[in-house]
């Protein structure tokens, strides 16, 4: 198994903040919107380097969406930045008649996705944004996995033109990504190869991911691991050509099974190579208050479940 090992421990919202940064000394036309929200989403150093260049909106995240679609207008790259929930479920009209339809150039930036947020509880741990967003025509969709790689994406979606949701976390966790790493809107990166099993995963689950592949090598089960890092577009021809090889598949993704990245990856294979399939994700439930690590076990989104998933399906094909 290729090794990666754990370069430091950092939250992917730091990455946010940083690339977001980085971006604006790039591109004087970049700016951002917080929603009363600015240290929890990382947007202090822009605002700090740049506040000619923020707007603290409040806690107002619909207007905050409509002002960002209207500063497009004038050729700026608005990011906006709140929590995920309050980023797509609360305004999920004005991201859809003011955003997607018209195929606004605005940066939709959701931090503290999924069951991670841990204690804040199941109001603010909304597991259905990866559906409705990317059920919406024009937006692209992106869900990374460590802090390097958020880096790199929110640095090249300001050189993206359309709307963009860009998804990621609240913990500190394992930073493995080479900082180095080419981001490439719609190409996942194969970081293991393997042809026993193939296991998709999107976000913090790519590390579980890796984790599982080393316990499944100790018991001679072949992984190929894919970090799908865009689920639109979806690189559809790099999941097939691991698919063909392995003749099985494990999805993990920190989300409701339903309109998440195991359906989208079903969805495609079932038209195009059908294969056995099984789906890490959130069981049609909603989450509670909880520590991260304790959540992630509970909903079965643990390597372990990884793991038992793809010892299944490689009996089951065979």
């Amino acid at each position: 198994m290729k090794e990666y090992p754990i370069i430091n421990v950092k939250a992917t919202r730091a990455g946010f903040g940083e690339g977001l940064y980085e971006a604006a000394l790039l591109n004087p036309d970049i700016v951002a919107l917080a929603a009363d929200l600015t240290e929890s989403v990382k947007m202090g150093k822009f605002k700090e380097h740049f506040p000619e260049r923020f707007f603290q909106a409040g806690i107002a995240e619909a207007n905050m969406m409509s002002v960002a679609a209207g500063l497009t207008i004038g050729g700026k790259i608005p990011f906006t930045g709140t929590f995920a929930n309050f980023s797509t479920g609360r305004v999920y009209d004005q991201i859809r008649q003011s955003i997607a339809y018209s195929n606004k150039n605005v940066k939709i930036c959701a931090s503290h996705s999924g069951l991670t947020v841990g204690e804040d509880g199941a109001t603010h741990q909304i597991l259905e944004d990866i559906g409705l967003m990317r059920m919406l025509p024009n937006m692209t969709v992106i869900n990374t996995c460590d802090y390097n790689q958020t880096k790199a994406a929110a640095i090249k979606i300001a050189q993206h033109k359309g709307p963009v949701y860009l998804r990621f976390g609240r913990p500190d966790v394992p930073n493995f990504i080479p900082d180095n790493m080419p981001f490439e809107i719609g190409k996942g990166i194969v970081l293991n190869e393997g042809t026993d099993v193939t296991i998709v995963a999107t976000g913090h689950l790519v590390w579980k991911a890796l984790v599982a592949c080393k316990i499944l090598e100790s018991e001679n089960i072949s992984a190929e691991v894919i970090n799908i890092h865009t689920i639109k577009p979806l690189d559809e021809q790099l999941i097939l050509h691991s698919v063909k090889k392995t003749k099985c598949v494990v999805t993990a993704e920190e989300h409701q099974r339903f309109g998440g990245l195991g359906e989208l990856i079903a969805g495609f294979l079932c038209q195009n190579f059908p294969v056995k399939m099984k789906m890490i994700a959130v069981p049609d439930k909603f989450g509670e208050s909880g520590k991260p690590e304790e959540l992630l076990i509970k909903y079965g989104l643990h390597e372990n479940n990884i793991v038992e998933a793809a010892k299944n399906i490689v009996k089951e094909k065979n």
